[in-house]
């Protein structure tokens, strides 16, 4: 076993790495940039190295700066986390020369499987069918020309990403242009590769997952499936393993194809085969050749610490078991607490300082972050907090578990996902399995949830009987205190933050709309990076019009018009950087 692990990574993550490698009696070595300085991950590791810059194209992906690390720490083993370098052929080569272990696959596998459309060749050459899709797309002719073939809607993808980064959605030709200037922006500044390709995009499919865990002596398992199709932005808000209501036929069949890819590319370590699942079929996706963002949900129904089993792959030992031993064991929620405001549904990224962090405990409940009270959600990277995984004996107690558990966590200082996590788990259609990627876009109704900035206006007028309602209220002969978080007579102005009998009260997030200001003012929600501006002095736009893409926390969000008129004033221009608040369009109304 190796005696020093380097992390190339941060947040949750490397948190997550450095724990295990710590109680394995490994010296875990983090990076860090210069707003992670005092990091968590920094607190932990047993050394940190500065990597220097802000930004991730300055930190997190500057090859020389990790190289450097790596050779003055030492390290015998470098572990990728995901995002970022996990799914890089070249810079695990770039490790492996150096003298190196690198703790994923080999960088051939990555080499077939971090390219999206190699990827779906090799699953080919298995007899492994695939959704329909394309080579490399360059211009909005071949998306043209795929739309003849199969129709719209038409996912753009990132080939060399993952995680829902770098893939848009064309419903229409006309925003085909726009689609791939968008995809090839978000995949270069989280990959720092650009590469699209098209796929069908199906209309109501859940996605499935296979993890799958293979040694360098030709044993290859899979540990169950996952389901991953609780989505915004095409990018996870809840999963689960194992996945709900699939025949274990279908489930075997989709397990078995997973070994069957992995072992066509010469897969070494943990992996995940990712699946499209309706009405009864499935497709291969794509395979990620690194660990998951949803690994622990696996963890927790079928025993294994996965990194363990990572570095003692990666260290040639052969796997403990065969695919008989693996047992599934109850059922797993992975909810995923990201800095965002999902107030109406729109997710605006939420950074700031955390001022309160209070972490739900109990029977099979887990929580895995990278942040502790007083540490700041930089604008520059994922807003992901932490991932909050129960257990239960079944699906319905599992989802009681992580409910009661979310009831129990408050986080202050940055909106969160938490109240349209609670809104997922408690939905009907979640429970009866008949959600699909696109239902949390097109069905799920978030417009009852209460801003962050209204919740803390009201809480900051300064006189605590015009925001605290205490009230009494009797339940089948039980009674509850209930608090209600709204001035006099603004009732049927906003709801209030929880209504619940015997529930603390909490704020819903949220950090505004894209609009913001007045009538004809158009702010930004957040910090971030003025990427395009749609518009021009003189323009007309109609209310909901996109005038402004901003890019924060490594997503693009597009600012819109609040009413129809004129535009008579923009204040900004691709590549300003921009603060909350600011104003950057201004509209004559009409």
């Amino acid at each position: 076993m190796f005696s020093s692990v380097l992390i190339a990574n941060r947040g949750e993550i490397a948190v997550r790495v450095i724990r295990t490698c710590r109680e394995m009696g490994i010296r875990a070595i983090a990076v860090y940039s210069e707003p992670d300085r005092d990091a968590l991950h920094v607190r932990l590791a047993d050394e940190a190295y500065a990597l220097g810059g802000q930004s991730s194209e300055e930190s997190y992906l500057n090859v020389p700066a990790i190289l450097a690390a790596i050779e003055a720490s030492g390290a015998e083993a470098v572990h990728p986390g995901y995002g970022f370098f996990s799914e890089n052929a070249d810079f695990a080569r770039r490790i492996v020369e150096m003298g190196v272990t690198f703790i994923g696959p080999p960088p051939e596998a990555i080499e077939v499987m971090g390219d999206k459309i190699s990827a779906r060749r090799a699953a080919e050459t298995v007899g492994v069918h695939s959704v329909p899709g394309t080579p490399l797309v360059e211009t909005a002719a071949d998306v043209s020309a795929f739309a003849g073939e199969h129709g719209y809607p038409i996912a753009v993808k990132a080939a060399y990403g993952g995680g829902g980064r770098g893939l848009k959605v064309v419903q229409a030709a006309d925003e085909t242009e726009a689609a791939l200037d968008s995809a090839r922006r978000e995949a270069l500044a989280y990959f720092g590769r650009d590469e699209l390709y098209l796929e069908r995009y199906l209309p109501r499919p859940r996605h499935v997952e296979v993890q799958v865990l293979a040694d360098a002596h030709g044993n290859c398992v899979y540990l169950g499936t996952r389901d991953c199709s609780a989505q915004r932005r095409h990018q996870k808000l809840i999963e689960e393993a194992p996945a709900p209501d699939i025949p274990a036929d279908v489930a075997a069949a989709m397990g078995e194809t997973a070994v069957t890819v992995a072992r066509g590319c010469g897969y070494v370590n943990a992996g995940t085969v990712e699946f499209l699942y309706q009405d009864g079929e499935f497709w291969y996706l794509e395979m990620n050749t690194r660990l998951q963002v949803e690994h622990p949900a696996t963890e927790l129904v079928c025993g294994l610490d996965l990194v363990e089993q990572q570095l003692r792959v990666a260290a040639g030992d052969p796997l403990g078991f065969d695919q008989s031993d693996v047992e599934l064991r109850g059922h797993a929620i992975e909810v995923r607490i990201n800095a965002e405001d999902p107030a109406g549904g729109h997710f605006l990224p939420s950074p700031g300082r955390i001022s309160k962090l209070v972490v739900p405990d109990g029977f099979g409940t887990r929580f895995d972050t990278g942040y502790e009270a007083g540490d700041e959600i930089s604008p520059l990277y994922d807003n992901l907090i932490g991932k909050l995984i129960c257990w239960g004996a079944d699906r319905p107690a599992a989802i009681r578990r992580t409910l009661r558990a979310l009831g129990e966590m408050e986080v202050e200082g940055v909106a969160t996902t938490i109240a349209a996590d609670e809104a997922i788990l408690s939905h009907p259609d979640f429970a009866a399995v008949t959600h699909s990627t696109r239902w949390v876009t097109d069905e799920l109704d978030l417009s009852g949830l209460m801003p962050m900035q209204v919740a803390e206006e009201l809480a900051l007028t300064g006189d605590s009987e015009k925001v605290h309602h205490t009230i009494d209220v009797e339940v089948n002969s039980k009674r509850y205190k209930v608090k209600l978080w709204m001035p006099p007579g603004a009732a049927a102005a906003a709801p209030a933050a929880d209504q619940r009998p015997g529930r603390r009260p909490r704020r819903t997030s949220g950090s505004g709309s894209g609009t913001g200001g007045g009538g004809g003012e158009v702010r930004t929600p957040m910090q971030g990076t003025v990427v395009k501006v749609l518009v021009t002095v003189g323009d007309t736009v109609a209310a909901g019009d996109p005038v402004v893409v901003l890019e924060a926390m490594k997503m693009e969000n597009n600012l819109l018009a609040a009413c129809n008129g004129t535009v008579s004033e923009v204040r900004v221009a691709a590549g300003d950087l921009v603060g909350g608040g600011d104003l950057v369009v201004l509209i004559e109304p009409a």
